[in-house]
């Protein structure tokens, strides 16, 4: 009898599983290790931007949200594209192919590079591209 108990709640488990997804975590850091809280993550086929902690830097789910409505489950075997981007780092793209478990991504970003080189601004004449002829009248006051 409990090899019967025990036989239906693997199968319920595992049931479970394929309706939910398999869990994945992304967690984004900076070179240094460090959470990196302004980084989104984004799937080119869904679209949707998704925010990680700003504490931790992580993100997790187990399904996609498709622009026709259908969900994406995440299942083990599929490769799954990322785009991870944040403001001042220079964007990374990630192919993850999905395991039973363990799912956990670590991506370091590393900072744009900033040009020292002193911008010169443009002259704007406003209309003006001649110097005004005196008129020889006085303002109304």
């Amino acid at each position: 009898m409990t090899g019967i108990m025990l036989m239906g709640l693997l199968l319920t488990a595992e049931a479970k599983r394929g309706e939910d997804g398999t869990p994945l975590t992304v967690r984004v850091m900076d070179v240094g290790g460090e959470p990196i809280p302004t980084a989104v993550i984004r799937n080119p086929k869904e679209g949707t931007r998704h925010r990680v902690n700003t504490v931790t830097g992580e993100w997790s789910a187990t399904t996609f949200y498709m622009p026709d409505g259908t969900e994406y489950w995440f299942t083990p075997g599929d490769t799954i594209r990322f785009e991870i981007s944040a403001s001042g780092y220079d964007i990374a793209i990630v192919d993850y192919e999905m395991q039973r478990r363990g799912n956990t991504i670590e991506v370091s970003l590393t900072p744009l590079e900033e040009d020292d080189e002193e911008v010169e601004m443009p002259v704007t004449p406003f209309l003006r591209d001649h110097a005004r002829e005196p008129t020889g009248t006085a303002p109304v006051n």
